[in-house]
C-alpha cells in the first residue's frame, strides 16, 4: 500500500489504555501516511484511567509506531491534555525529533497556526477536576456498552449507533458548550494574530471559519479516536479533516520488505538505538 504524503498530521484524544480506544484503526491510519510533521494534540495516553490490567498489544503497537516516526527523524510534537496532564511537569522537553510541549505555534505558508489541547476552556476542569474524572470513567463505560450493542447490531445486519452522539444531540447545554468552546478559541486566536487555531478535547471534528468583532480565524478540531476516528491533515497549502472508513483499509497489508512492529522492535525501535540517535542529534 502506497503511503500518502502529508505536510502535517494532527491526532488527539486517542485515550490509549481505555476500552473505547480504536488503536487498531489508528495504527492502520498511521501506517498509511508519510508525514513531514506529526502533532499529538493531547489525551494520547489516558493516564487518568491507566491500568496495568488493560493495555492490549494494539495499544503498544501505536506507541511503537509513534516511536518509529521519531527514530526516522519526523518531528513529533506531543502537546499535553487533561488526561495526560501529569506530563505537563516535563513540558518543553526536547529529545531529538521528539518535543513535549503544552502548545505549539508554527508558520504555514505565511500564516501562523496555534496548536493546543483546549481543556483550559473547560470550567469543569478548572474548578471540579474530580467531577471531570468521574465523568471520564462514565464516558468510558458508556463507550464499552456501546461497543457491545454495535457488535450485536452488526450480527443482525443493522446500522451501528453512537450513544454519546445521541445524548449530546438531545442536550442543548452540550451544543452550547461546543459552540462556546469554538468561539472562545477563535476570539483568543484573533487577539494573538493567528490565522489558524487547532484544538482537541471536545471530541468534535470541525473545520470552519469563525468571524469575531476583531477579525476572522480558521478553527479546526482533530476530533478523536474513540468515536469519530478522525484526524487533521495539512497538504497542498490547505487543511482537510480525515475520517477513517473501514472499507478504505480492508486491503491494508504490510508493504513487501517492511518489517512488522514486533520484528522491528529489536532493531529500528530498540531503546539503545533510539538513545544513540538522540545523542548524535544533540551533539
Amino acid at each position: 500500500m502506497s503511503k500518502r504524503e502529508v505536510d502535517i498530521a494532527v491526532i488527539s484524544d486517542v485515550h490509549l489504555g481505555t476500552y473505547g480506544c480504536h488503536a487498531k484503526e489508528l495504527l492502520k491510519y498511521l501506517k498509511s501516511i508519510k508525514p513531514k510533521m506529526l502533532v499529538l494534540n493531547g489525551d494520547i495516553i489516558d493516564i487518568w484511567q491507566f491500568s496495568k490490567r488493560y493495555w492490549p498489544e494494539t495499544h503498544m503497537k501505536v506507541v511503537r509506531k509513534l516511536m518509529k516516526f521519531v527514530v526516522e527523524g519526523v518531528p513529533v510534537y506531543y502537546l499535553t491534555g487533561n488526561h495526560d496532564e501529569l506530563l505537563r511537569k516535563f513540558a518543553d522537553m526536547h529529545l531529538g525529533a521528539f518535543h513535549l510541549q503544552n502548545k505549539l505555534v508554527i508558520e504555514l505558508d505565511g500564516k501562523k497556526a496555534w496548536f493546543f489541547h483546549g481543556d483550559i476552556f473547560d470550567v469543569t476542569m478548572q474548578h471540579s477536576k474530580w467531577l471531570a474524572k468521574l465523568g471520564a470513567v462514565g464516558y468510558d463505560t458508556l463507550i464499552l456498552i456501546n461497543s457491545f450493542v454495535n457488535w450485536f447490531l452488526g450480527l443482525i445486519g443493522q446500522e451501528k449507533m453512537s450513544f454519546s452522539k445521541r445524548i449530546k444531540a438531545k442536550f442543548k447545554d452540550a451544543v452550547k458548550f461546543i459552540n462556546s468552546f469554538e468561539n472562545t478559541a477563535a476570539e483568543l486566536a484573533v487577539e494573538k494574530g493567528y490565522e489558524y487555531v487547532i484544538c482537541g478535547h471536545i471530541h468534535q471534528p470541525e473545520m470552519r471559519s469563525i468571524r469575531t468583532e476583531e477579525g476572522a480565524v480558521t478553527y479546526l478540531n482533530s476530533g478523536d479516536w474513540v468515536e469519530n476516528l478522525t484526524a487533521l491533515e495539512y497538504y497542498d497549502k490547505s487543511w482537510k479533516v480525515f475520517k477513517y472508513e473501514q472499507k478504505d483499509f480492508e486491503k491494508d497489508e504490510i508493504e513487501e520488505g517492511e518489517m512488522s512492529d514486533g520484528e522491528d522492535l529489536h532493531s529500528k525501535l530498540d531503546v539503545h538505538t533510539l538513545l544513540q540517535k538522540i545523542k548524535l542529534e544533540i551533539a
